[in-house]
C-alpha cells in the first residue's frame, strides 16, 4: 500500500475523515474542506438516501436484493432529502451500509468524486476501503454520552423529538452494528491520525484537525498554504 511520500506530485489530494456516529466527523471535515479549497463529500448522506428510498418501498433495509436495487438506483437529487438525519434513516444506512452490494454500488462513486480534483470525504470507512492511499487520514471520536447529548441537541435543534436515553442507546446499537458488520467494519485505518473531540468543542477540533493535516503533509513533504 503506497504510503503519503509515495503521493504522486500534482495528484488529487484526498483527506480521508472517518469515525462514528455524532463525533463530530461531518462538521469537521467541511470546515477542513473549505480552508484547504478542496471539495467535500459527506459519504454517509449516500448510505442515508440509499436506506430512506428502501423504507420508502417499506421493506426491511437488510434486504439486500432491493437494497442493492435502490443504490444502482440512486440519484444526485436524493441526497438532497429533508429527512435523512433521522434516527429511523441512521439505522437504516447502518443497515443498508452492511451489505457488500450496496457497498460496491456506492463506491465508484465516492471514487470519482475525489480523484476528480481531490476532496475531504468523510465517512467510516474511506481511510481502509475507499481511499487507503490518502496521503493524510483521520479518524474522529468522543465518547458515547457526548456524542449522545450532540447528537440529542441536534434533533432537538431541527425540532424533533427525542428521549436522550434512546438517543444514547440508538447510537450504542449502531456503533455495534457498524463495528462488527462483515463489509467494511468501522475501525481506524493503520496510518490514520487519532482525534479525539470528547473535551472539545467545534472551533477547537478544527484547529486542532487542521495542526494534523498540515504536519502530516509537511512529513510527506507537501505543506498546505492554507
Amino acid at each position: 500500500m503506497a504510503g503519503a511520500e509515495e503521493r504522486a506530485p500534482g495528484a488529487p489530494l484526498i483527506i480521508a475523515v472517518d469515525g462514528p456516529a455524532a463525533a463530530g466527523k461531518g462538521t469537521l471535515a467541511r470546515r477542513l474542506a473549505a480552508a484547504l479549497g478542496l471539495p467535500y463529500l459527506d459519504t454517509g448522506l449516500l448510505y442515508r438516501a440509499v436506506g430512506r428510498r428502501v423504507l420508502d418501498r417499506g421493506v426491511d433495509p437488510r434486504d439486500a436484493r432491493v437494497a442493492e436495487a435502490e443504490a444502482r438506483a440512486l440519484r444526485p437529487a436524493d441526497l438532497e432529502r429533508p429527512d435523512l438525519r433521522s434516527p429511523e434513516a441512521d439505522m437504516a444506512a447502518s443497515a443498508v451500509a452492511a451489505i457488500p452490494g450496496v457497498r460496491t454500488a456506492l463506491l465508484d462513486f465516492q471514487r470519482e468524486f475525489g480523484r476528480r480534483r481531490g476532496a475531504v470525504l468523510d465517512g467510516r470507512d474511506i481511510g481502509t476501503v475507499v481511499f487507503p492511499d490518502a496521503p493524510v487520514k483521520l479518524f474522529v471520536t468522543a465518547s458515547l454520552e457526548v456524542r449522545a447529548r450532540r447528537r440529542f441537541e441536534e434533533l432537538r435543534g431541527r425540532g424533533v423529538e427525542a428521549d436522550p436515553g434512546q438517543v444514547e442507546a440508538e447510537l450504542r446499537a449502531r456503533d455495534t452494528q457498524d463495528s462488527s458488520r462483515a463489509a467494511a467494519p468501522l475501525r481506524p485505518a493503520a496510518d490514520a491520525l487519532l482525534l479525539d473531540t470528547t473535551a472539545l468543542d467545534a472551533e477547537a477540533a478544527f484547529a486542532a484537525a487542521l495542526r494534523l493535516v498540515r504536519a502530516r503533509l509537511a512529513e510527506a513533504g507537501a505543506p498546505l498554504s492554507a
